[in-house]
């Protein structure tokens, strides 16, 4: 299993969000703010099974404005999950 944590921008999260639940993924979000993107963000936490991956990544792009000069459009990290469990 793996952990998405995909820092987006403010306008694009509905966008997102809507894309990856419609697919089935399950997303949390998380009003953020930071320096990474340098304005309005929010954080999405994207639980995947390996074969996911790629997949839900492909949707985060599709779904993301294209951006001007070097401002990116998202940032994405993908960590191994050791343990999941719902209490």
């Amino acid at each position: 299993m793996k952990l998405i944590l995909a820092i987006v921008r403010d306008s694009d999260s509905d966008a997102v969000t809507q894309a990856l639940t419609s697919s089935n993924f399950r997303v949390t979000r998380i009003a953020s703010t930071g320096g990474l993107l340098r304005r309005g963000v929010t954080t999405l936490m994207i639980g995947v099974e390996d074969g996911q991956v790629d997949a839900a990544i492909q949707l985060l792009h599709e779904r993301t404005t294209p951006s001007s000069g070097d401002e990116k459009q998202a940032v994405v990290f993908v960590m191994n999950v050791e343990k999941f469990m719902q209490v």
